[in-house]
């Protein structure tokens, strides 16, 4: 058990007998009373998203996730195929519990997989990633006073803000943590 002061992004609990992620955390001190912890997080098995405060000094259960290292294979547009690496077990997860991270999978990644007492839960990704450019809009740069950019569309159907010299058949690193490109490798 941990208090819910010991929230942050990313740490797993389990509450109502359900696994959450949080996504978002929050710590509200109105001038009068407790504190108010306010989350926002995902569910691991619906993907459903929920907000939920809670009062300062409530403990919540903290859960401990296995990790596997594992490939990943294919969609068939509503599973994502992975393949352990050490067992060739193949999982799968669905559409809604990967919402967050289909646009940086593709065909043969090696990722980690996250597994609750033998459950696939959710997968986590390198911090960056390579990606190949497949459509870019041609680049001018005009007279523009800063650094300017351009949206091109990625191998896996990330749409990605990028600088003008950036052009079709270029790979990009992307960070996944947040989004943003990093350099053209």
């Amino acid at each position: 058990m941990i208090t819910v002061t010991e929230l942050r992004k990313g740490v797993t609990v389990e509450l109502d007998g359900e696994l959450y992620r949080v996504l978002e955390y929050d710590h509200y001190k109105p001038g009068r009373g407790g504190a108010i912890i306010r989350t926002k997080m995902r569910n691991l098995r619906s993907g459903a998203t929920i907000n939920r405060n809670f009062n300062s000094g409530e403990r919540v259960q903290d859960v401990r996730l296995d990790h596997h290292s594992v490939q990943f294979l294919f969609t068939d547009g509503e599973l994502y195929h992975f393949m352990d690496t050490e067992t060739y077990e193949q999982p799968a997860l669905s559409r809604e519990v990967l919402a967050d991270v289909i646009h940086y999978l593709k065909e043969g990644t090696v990722l980690d997989l996250e597994t609750f007492e033998g459950e696939p839960i959710g997968i986590e990704l390198p911090i960056t990633i390579d990606l190949e450019v497949t459509d870019a809009p041609p680049g001018y740069a005009g007279d523009t006073a800063t650094g300017a950019s351009k949206e091109v569309i990625l191998e896996t159907g990330m749409k990605l803000q990028v600088p003008l010299f950036v052009k079709n058949g270029d790979v990009v690193r992307v960070d996944t943590r947040t989004g943003e490109y990093l350099t053209r490798v």
